[in-house]
């Protein structure tokens, strides 16, 4: 009998360290950004009122869903029925307390006044038990020139928010953007462990996708490279278009060229339990008058349903009225297909057809629980 080749047990390792392929669990399926400045321990409420507020006035029944978000009749009442529970129980899922784009450069002292406020908002909504499941600082990028800042800022927001609570509370993580060159990876992860040692604390941290030079080094070593620190990577749509030249009109998530960007973020990472989610839509409201609202809704909803498509089961919410397009697509999507993929596995444990000429096989019967995991995770 043949020897075992040689290297065969190292490589072996390497490949399960490397691509660990973990089961679907819960992600969340958006992520709110907030600017620093207007972060309050009551954003997430003001949030979640103002969209059931917007429910009230312009969603009234699952009639008037089902024909704004093209849903089937038979599941509006359904979806209806969990948006307003999610409103109403959980509005915001994941939270990032915006200290780069969206807050702009203000002078040092400035920033260190924002990090204290939202330090204590923090401290409030921890302790009042509303701070949401995954929370956290985007800090500035390191391309700018300056990382001091972008490290003072994170140095202050997690000693404060460890000083005031007594731990640092589930579910943080931070976001790094504007990654042009690797070794910034590399950088941020040693300063994360620098202050991990120092605070006994474990800290991850997810990477933005925004301009084309950095699709050059993503690659399936890349999270295994950083210590396993590296916990996810976001789509920045608006950086992206704009690095590769595209016309201000042409700016939007369901362009090819961010669908070539999101496919060669999900051949990276495949197997290597690093999240992706995807952008946002940078619009709101014309005006409080029901068509202006409904015209919102049924693009963001086209935009979630494209990186639904696409595999991308998160993406960002840039304003209230994007929670209940958020919710009511991602839902819709999930029930629409939730008994025929039930009765498909079902099938196949019991050896027997599944019916109208379906001839499923192990990869498709891994996809399909896998898709009834993570509609199990999303569905209130």
């Amino acid at each position: 009998m043949r020897a075992v080749p040689e290297g065969f047990e190292e490589a072996y390792r390497v490949q399960q360290a490397r691509y660990p392929s973990a089961g679907v669990g819960w992600q969340p399926i958006h992520t709110v950004y907030v600017p620093a400045d207007r972060f309050s321990a009551r954003t997430v409420s003001e949030w979640g009122d103002q969209a059931l507020s917007l429910v009230k006035a312009h969603l009234a029944d699952p009639g008037s869903l089902a024909e704004v978000f093209g849903v089937p009749g038979g599941l509006g009442a359904a979806v209806h029925a969990k948006v307003v529970e999610k409103l109403s129980a959980e509005p915001v899922e994941d939270l990032r307390i915006d200290f780069e784009d969206g807050y702009g450069v203000r002078p040092g002292l400035v920033e260190d006044e924002h990090v204290a406020q939202a330090v204590e908002a923090v401290a409030t909504m921890h302790a009042a038990g509303t701070l949401p499941r995954r929370w956290g600082p985007r800090v500035k990028s390191f391309a700018d020139g300056d990382p001091g800042r972008s490290v003072r800022t994170l140095d202050l927001f997690v000693t404060g928010v460890v000083e005031r609570t007594g731990e640092l509370p589930p579910g943080f993580t931070v976001t790094f953007p504007k990654v042009l060159m690797e070794a910034y990876l590399g950088h941020f992860a040693d300063v994360l462990e620098q202050l991990e040692a120092e605070l006994e604390v474990p800290l991850r941290f997810e990477m933005q996708v925004e301009a084309p030079q950095t699709l050059h080094f993503l690659r399936g070593d890349l999270a295994e490279s950083l210590g396993g620190r590296l916990a996810a990577a976001h789509f920045g749509v608006f950086d992206y278009t704009a690095a590769i030249g595209l016309p201000p009109h042409e700016q939007r998530l369901d362009h090819p060229a961010c669908d070539h960007a999101r496919h060669v973020m999900q051949t990276a990472f495949a197997g290597t339990g690093v999240e992706l989610s995807d952008g946002s839509l940078a619009a709101s409201p014309a005006s409080g008058l029901g068509r202006d609202v409904h015209a919102l809704w049924r693009r963001h909803a086209e935009l979630v349903r494209h990186s639904l498509r696409h595999g991308f089961y998160q993406g960002w919410d840039m304003h209230p009225s994007h929670l209940v397009s958020r919710f009511a697509t991602v839902y819709a999507f999930h029930l629409a297909r939730y008994d025929a993929y039930q009765e498909r596995v079902r099938a196949w444990e019991e050896q027997r057809e599944a019916g109208g000429g379906v001839m499923d096989e192990p990869a498709t019967i891994r996809t399909l629980v896998a898709a009834l995991r993570r509609a199990d995770a999303a569905l209130p």
